[in-house]
């Protein structure tokens, strides 16, 4: 994938985010980069109003699109551990474009036989089967009017290469001071995993997770108070690079980041430690894309009083669902999340006796904390998300 089609992805990450505000859930999960190709493909056949309001969404010329999307798909698909699908679904005797058909990327083909009870198990099948039943449902609204469905599928897993230590406990401050946790801890002497940047929110503390697929999950901790799209925008500028951040090994000694210490300890080894806290957590979304519509350059696409496509279809369409489903779950062994999206077009031991002095870090992630998966070598931000609830502890 190029760098132009990453940033373009990311850019739509990050806008999503920064919108967010916890509404009392447990938290939320979403993947950008699951929307942004089908909006690509969406661009490449549309006119007027809905072909301006789709690029400016995408950051790409419509004329692109198709292209754009076809290759971010396709290395996705090649990213080890994370499987990626599109499908197509069209009503019966829909004339599609052969132009834009012929331009789609590989994936399923199918007839919508105007019964929507029929239609959604036959979706509901291909979602779970994308997802290896990580989700269990199309997010698609079928009416008799649909016209279409274009969906996509993203699943992904992975392992930690070094796996925390399940415990439990309770943390020392904040909105979750008098709760039991399910606590996960882990050592390294690699005290650069955890980082330190400053964005408009004020400092953000990263602390990155390094799974064994060429995909990382980052934590994200900002100042007790600060907004959660502020917290997750500043990290996703810095786990892209956009953001300068700093190892613990150079920061100064105190509490330099949220939820960080670093000092000077006596130790048996002449080697640094750092010792990271956070918790299990399994948060799900349901997005309606159409409630932020301008964000994805939908505002013009919806209005069925003409079609948007005529690059489509000949039949006049418009959009008339467009949502998503999303999952994320974080635990001492590694890491999965998932999400499909679908936009239907309607008509209209005892230690020796310390010897050396280290330098010791501590991060805990034991309040509402940010996460970002992360393909390692693109930096394509693959999931983002927020964690306003923890797990809870079992056993």
């Amino acid at each position: 994938m190029t760098n132009a089609t990453v940033r373009a992805a990311n850019r739509l990450t990050r806008r999503w985010s920064i919108s967010y505000s916890p509404p009392g859930d447990p938290g939320t999960v979403l993947t950008a980069a699951g929307v942004w190709p089908l909006l690509a493909l969406l661009a490449d056949g549309a006119d007027g109003a809905a072909r301006t309001e789709l690029e400016q969404a995408l950051g790409i010329p419509a004329e692109d699109a198709a292209g754009a999307a076809r290759q971010l798909l396709a290395a996705l698909s090649r990213v080890r551990g994370l499987q990626a699908a599109t499908g197509l679904w069209a009503r019966g005797g829909l004339p599609l474009a052969e132009a834009w058909s012929a331009g789609l990327p590989a994936g399923a083909r199918g007839v919508l036989t105007g019964d929507a009870q029929t239609d959604a198990k036959a979706l509901n099948v291909w979602a779970s089967e994308r997802t290896g039943g990580l989700v269990e449902r199309m997010p698609v609204q079928l009416t008799e009017d649909t016209r279409f469905v274009l969906a996509s599928a993203l699943a992904l897993r992975l392992k930690w290469i070094r796996p925390f230590h399940e415990t439990s406990g309770y943390a020392g401050t904040g909105p979750w001071a008098d709760r039991l946790l399910p606590l996960l801890v882990r050592s390294t002497s690699l005290l650069d995993r955890v980082r330190v940047a400053h964005g408009p929110a004020g400092p953000v503390t990263l602390l990155e997770v390094v799974g064994n697929t060429g995909v990382d999950v980052h934590l994200v901790l900002g100042e007790p108070g600060a907004p959660a799209g502020g917290t997750l925008g500043a990290g996703i500028d810095a786990v892209t690079r956009a953001l300068p951040s700093t190892g613990a090994s150079l920061l100064p000694e105190g509490n330099p980041g949220p939820g960080l210490s670093v000092g000077t300890v006596r130790a048996a080894l002449p080697r640094p430690w750092l010792t990271a806290w956070t918790v299990a957590f399994d948060v799900r979304a349901e997005h309606d894309l159409l409630e932020q519509a301008r964000l994805f350059g939908l505002e013009a696409a919806c209005d069925t009083s003409r079609g948007h496509f005529p690059g489509i279809s000949t039949e006049p369409l418009a959009i008339g669902s467009a949502r998503q489903t999303a999952l994320a779950r974080f635990g001492a062994e590694g890491f999965e999340a998932a999400a499909v999206t679908a936009f239907a077009a309607m008509a209209g031991s005892a230690p020796p006796r310390p010897r050396y002095r280290v330098r010791r870090a501590e991060v805990r992630f034991d309040r509402p904390f940010g996460f970002l998966a992360v393909h390692r070598t693109s930096r394509l931000v693959l999931a983002a998300g927020w964690v306003d609830e923890p797990g809870t502890v079992t056993g």
